[in-house]
């Protein structure tokens, strides 16, 4: 009897239907419910009527506007901002933004612009930043000047000026930024800069072959930052600069860049201008002495990355004022070769990237008493005892980068020199924990700590002790015994976490309690592991996490673990092997239903059955119910069941009455 009977089971089982049906695609994508919309590169023509008519941000780029006019944009009268980034726009007619009295963004970067009427940007009353990069433009007076006046930015990249005066009437009063980088400006003139009002401007002239400035033309003349990159003679703009102020000078030049070698004599004009930050990225400097640094006295910045530099000069005098100092990508054997003694009042120091190894030495820095900020990364330091020898009297050090090293030897108080450290990065360097006690014992005040990619043993329950104070935690790329992280686990001694990286582990279970002690914590992270449904019972505790549990195992959610889920602020469960059909289906509405804390849905899609591979687990509608299969099945197993148990009591009652 058992066989039929649990055939008709299994058909009436199966006759459940399952579909799926995937909601249309708006036209332009949704960002914020009414008011920012993004229609890129669909090809469009014209403004979508789906568009709500209280949209304020429109990313409108890649499209087919071949012209503008009043009646284009009228309907979006609350526009705030509007990207139309390469939508082949030739013209632009008169009192094309007249109703838009809100806008204060316009990109127009990559349109081959033939015309733009006098009154085409009448309307705004505030119009702050104007993007005409890459439109063609030769001239400045071809912009027009009507409703500009409260103007703060303004991008000419990549067009074809040849000279930067404005006519007469525009108004540069309020600018801040001005950006000419790449247009066809090779001679400065004193006019020139006299048509700008601004002061505290940040003015950007990279790339323009600058071969001729008139001496003393930004006499007088205070601002924010200067950048000259790809200059080929760096004398040629420290004369045009005599006697000007600016807290930022950019001079650096690019790799495919011919550039002269600086000399003391090119840096000279130095000494006519006042600068606070610096940089000569990329040049090589020739006779490099203590001569060299004679006018850079004053400078708080100087950055030197990729310079060429095998050491810096002894015996620099007088830079007391500078207080960071950048040499990475040069070609420094040992630390001691940067002659740290020379900049007493240094407070950041990097030197990263460096073109072969770097040997730390022994008390290199111990001259930079006030040394707050030190990036030593991308290095490829081998250090079998770091890091209280090269770390000597840095007492003060409150950053730490060691991260891209080859390898490091971590005895107990490895970093006992520097008590206040509040950020240390190790990533992606080999560590050896050579004592059983932690490294770290020494540093209470330590709030972020990077050990990603360390091939650490994360099972050393005593690793993170004397870490009272961590906010954040990466152990991202380090594995833990057996796959499995237990409840006796190394986070028991930073209660305190908030932040805790544990992705791409190879983790394969948690125990419930693993996370006891971690009460505190906003952001986990456990992404790229193989973890189960069953894992999500260790958050039980926890409310208000931003999860990640994209690329893991998870095929089905059970009921009981929705309200766990739903306790969260933002989940990520992309990149899953979840199942789509009925017995998944309380998992299914939920995750429609709170589309709203869910992260990444355009990746979180169904593996199984196959019919609805690849689709978006958002589009999916089960229909989980006994169709009239299932219920013509159910009535005839009812009826055969009835008529066996007649007849098996019929049975049973004969058989009584024969043996009385």
């Amino acid at each position: 009897m058992a066989p039929p009977v649990s055939c008709l089971l299994v058909a009436v089982l199966f006759s459940a239907s399952c579909k799926a049906t995937a909601s249309s695609d708006q036209t332009c994508t949704e960002k914020e419910a009414n008011k920012i919309y993004n229609c890129e590169n669909l090809g469009l023509r014209e403004i979508p009527d789906t568009l709500p008519n209280t949209t304020e941000f429109l990313e409108f780029s890649f499209n087919f506007l071949p012209a503008i006019q009043n009646t284009t944009f009228c309907r979006l009268t609350n526009l705030i901002f509007l990207d139309l980034t390469r939508c082949q726009i030739n013209w632009i007619h008169e009192d094309t933004f007249q109703s838009h009295h809100q806008l204060d963004t316009l990109v127009l970067t990559g349109n081959p612009l033939i015309f733009m009427a006098e009154t085409s940007l009448l309307g705004p009353r505030a119009l702050k930043h104007l993007f005409l990069i890459q439109t063609g433009i030769s001239n400045l007076e071809f912009i027009p000047v009507h409703n500009l006046e409260n103007l703060e930015s303004l991008y000419l990249g990549s067009n074809h000026i040849s000279s930067m005066k404005f006519p007469g009437n525009f108004p540069t009063q309020n600018l801040k930024v001005l950006d000419f980088q790449n247009n066809a400006l090779h001679f400065l003139s004193r006019e020139d800069l006299n048509t700008l009002g601004a002061t505290n401007l940040s003015l950007n002239l990279d790339s323009n072959d600058i071969r001729g400035m008139e001496p003393g033309a930004f006499q007088a003349k205070v601002f924010q930052s200067l950048r000259f990159g790809g200059t080929l003679d760096v004398s040629v703009i420290l004369k045009g600069l005599q006697n000007s102020t600016t807290r930022s000078l950019w001079l650096g030049t690019y790799e495919d860049t011919e550039s002269q070698d600086l000399t003391p004599a090119m840096l000279e004009g130095l000494c006519e201008m006042s600068v606070e930050s610096m940089s000569l990225r990329q040049y090589r400097f020739s006779d490099l002495s203590a001569t060299t640094f004679r006018c850079l006295t004053p400078l708080r910045e100087l950055d030197l990355t990729a310079t060429h530099l095998r050491e810096l000069p002894s015996g620099i005098q007088g830079m007391n004022s500078l207080r960071k100092l950048v040499l990475n990508v040069n070609h420094f054997e040992q630390l001691c070769q940067i002659n740290a003694a020379s900049f007493p009042a240094l407070t950041d120091l990097s030197i990263k990237g460096n073109l072969g190894v770097l040997d730390l030495g022994a008390g290199c820095l111990e001259k930079l008493a006030n040394l707050r900020r030190l990036d030593l990364s991308h290095n490829g330091i081998k250090a079998s005892d770091c890091c209280n020898l090269p770390l000597k009297g840095l007492r003060h050090l409150q950053y730490l980068n060691l991260s891209y090293a080859v390898s490091m030897g971590l005895r107990r108080q490895a970093f006992q020199e520097s008590p206040e450290l509040e950020v240390l990065d190790l990533a992606f360097t080999h560590l050896t924990v050579m004592a059983s006690q932690s490294p770290f014992q020494n540093l209470p005040l330590l709030q972020v700590l990077n050990l990603s990619h360390c091939l650490l043993d994360a099972s050393n329950q005593h690793l993170l002790e004397g870490l009272g104070g961590l906010r954040q935690l990466n152990l991202q790329g380090n594995r833990f015994q057996d796959g499995s992280l237990s409840k006796t686990n190394l986070l028991q001694t930073v209660a305190g976490l908030e932040v805790l990286i544990l992705s791409s582990c190879e983790l394969l279970s948690i125990d419930q309690q693993a996370f006891h002690s971690l009460g505190n914590a906003t952001h986990l992270d456990l992404s790229h592991n193989s973890l189960t449904e069953n894992s999500i019972d260790a958050l039980g505790h926890l409310k208000g996490l931003y999860l990640n549990l994209a690329t893991n195992s998870i095929r089905f959610i059970p009921p009981r673990l929705l309200p766990i889920l739903s306790q969260q602020s933002t989940i990520n469960l992309s990149h899953n092997p979840l199942d789509c059909t009925c017995s998944n289906v309380r998992f299914i509405t939920w995750f429609r239903e709170n589309l709203h804390k869910l992260e990444d849905v355009e990746e979180t899609v169904c593996e199984n059955p196959p019919s609805l591979r690849g689709v978006k687990l958002s589009e999916v509608e089960l229909s989980c119910g006994i169709t009239a299969v299932g219920i013509f099945f159910l009535v005839v197993f009812l009826f055969l069941f009835t008529i066996l148990f007649i007849f098996a009591v019929k049975f049973l009652l004969r058989w009584k009455y024969q043996h009385i």
